[in-house]
């Protein structure tokens, strides 16, 4: 046999072992780490189909690296300080208390009373609020975004950090290593080159050193002298600004808040820093003592691919079975999974008044098509299905008998719920839920019907329900 045979026959042989030892280990370890069965199911499928291609795909997404070191993490840190707060624990009356007994026992992390919220809608409100914050800061800033744009407006927060770092703040800024840019990130350069550390979550220009591209940190926190917190659903960039009339506007709500529930927020911050980059904050700079600034009670939930692990979703889910009365969400994208899905028609069922504003077109077409396959179910169920008109609208609230609110950085889908890195602040506050709620259902609108579900041509429904089985990947 010549040289070149040999090779074939080496070759064919190598293919045959690959051929079942792929599919056979990552079999194995599919079914000793995924609880999912349908994405378990899916991948085992995938790999003994495809196995080279289906392996290296598992291998760069269907893996949870991140949950081993951020569970050591969370072991690790411990706050200094949190002894001061415990004077300002809230314990709910009613019947929210249910609630708040369950999420304090699943974050870990109580009920803080003496806090106060200011509703900030778009970036013509919160913009120039932000800034000042900034522009007034004495002695740290830290702020993480996942997206943070090199245009007029993020220009504009970064002279604002240069201006304050000359003053002498210490500052830290987190940005998403894919929503604010993979190949470039301007805004990262401009504040390194002016000696404020900045770093992009999970990110590296080499794809063997980047297993983590769905896993994303969608969070948006600023604060100010460990005092003054800033969180919600706005990113930095000149689009959601209104009054610039841009191609594609963003409207969003954002939300500033004082008292002791912004420990608990600069805590949230701390340990993404950590985790990034290794470095511990601590000290007067980032967690001063805090007093009460209001009445409002209020907690901070996390949510990621983690130890906080569907917590928020948790949280949401136990709210939608105590509603009594009614239940209103407003979200950009809607595709939930079937356990939400489930929670919230048997709600309707049950007589809650179930409304979900949702926009008519979004910045994701795809999400849109997979949306608009799964509102039957909602619909049959009694639910109230609102299409908003433009502009697209990115915020996401959700309120509960005009009693308790839950706002923040989660979307109604299984990407935002289960492999995102969350943030979402829960109020206890009728003032402010009620006000959440005129602001919903002030939004221009039109409710979805039967009808419209079915007069859609065939090609369009077939489309539509062919993307909602990619709605794990959306």
């Amino acid at each position: 046999m010549n040289h070149g045979g040999v090779l074939l026959e080496w070759w064919r042989c190598f293919y045959a072992v690959l051929r079942w030892a792929l599919p056979l280990g990552v079999t194995v370890h599919a079914l000793r780490r995924k609880q999912d069965t349908a994405a378990c199911t899916g991948w085992i499928g995938v790999c003994w189909i495809a196995p080279v291609i289906g392996t290296i795909l598992y291998m760069m997404f269907g893996i949870n690296r991140v949950q081993r070191r951020a569970r050591r993490l969370v072991d690790e840190h411990a706050w200094a300080g949190r002894e001061t707060l415990a004077q300002y624990r809230h314990v709910a009356q009613g019947n929210m208390a249910h609630l708040a007994r369950m999420l304090g026992r699943l974050t870990e992390r109580p009920l803080m009373r003496g806090n106060v919220l200011r509703v900030l809608h778009d970036g013509d409100q919160a913009y120039p609020v932000m800034l000042e914050a900034i522009n007034n800061a004495q002695s740290s800033v830290v702020l993480c975004s996942y997206i943070f744009r090199d245009d007029r407006i993020g220009r504009d927060f970064v002279c604002a950090l240069i201006a304050a770092k000359a003053r002498g703040v210490v500052i830290r800024v987190l940005v998403d290593g894919i929503g604010s840019g993979y190949f470039h990130c301007g805004v990262a350069r401009a504040l390194r080159r002016a000696g404020i550390p900045c770093r992009r979550f999970m990110h590296s220009v080499w794809p063997w050193r980047m297993p983590f591209i769905n896993l994303r940190n969608h969070r948006k926190i600023l604060i100010i002298d460990g005092r003054y917190g800033f969180m919600g659903g706005l990113n930095i960039g000149a689009e959601n600004v209104l009054n610039f009339k841009a191609k594609l506007p963003v409207a969003d709500t954002h939300f500033a808040v004082q008292g002791p529930v912004v420990r608990q927020l600069a805590e949230a911050f701390a340990r993404d820093w950590s985790f990034t980059t290794g470095e511990e904050l601590h000290g007067e700079a980032y967690f001063p003592l805090l007093t009460p600034q209001g009445d409002m009670p209020m907690r901070v939930v996390t949510s990621g691919p983690d130890a906080d692990l569907e917590k928020i979703e948790y949280g949401m889910l136990q709210a939608i079975t105590l509603a009594r009365r009614s239940v209103r969400l407003m979200t950009p994208y809607f595709v939930p999974d079937d356990r939400f899905s489930t929670v919230l028609t048997l709600a309707a069922l049950r007589g809650v008044q179930v409304d979900v504003v949702v926009p008519r077109s979004s910045n994701h077409a795809l999400i849109d098509y997979a949306r608009d396959a799964s509102v039957r179910p909602f619909l049959d169920a009694g639910c109230r299905i609102w299409m908003a008109a433009p502009p697209f609208n990115h915020s996401k609230l959700m309120v509960v008998d005009e009693e308790w609110s839950f706002v923040g950085s989660t979307n109604l889908d299984v990407r935002s719920l289960r492999l995102n890195f969350e943030i979402n602040l829960e109020v206890y506050d009728e003032g402010v839920a009620q006000g959440l709620a005129q602001f919903i259902d002030s939004r221009p609108r039109q409710r979805l019907t039967h009808h419209d579900v079915d007069r859609r041509p065939l090609w369009m429904q077939l489309r539509n329900s062919a993307l909602r089985l990619l709605m794990p990947y959306l």
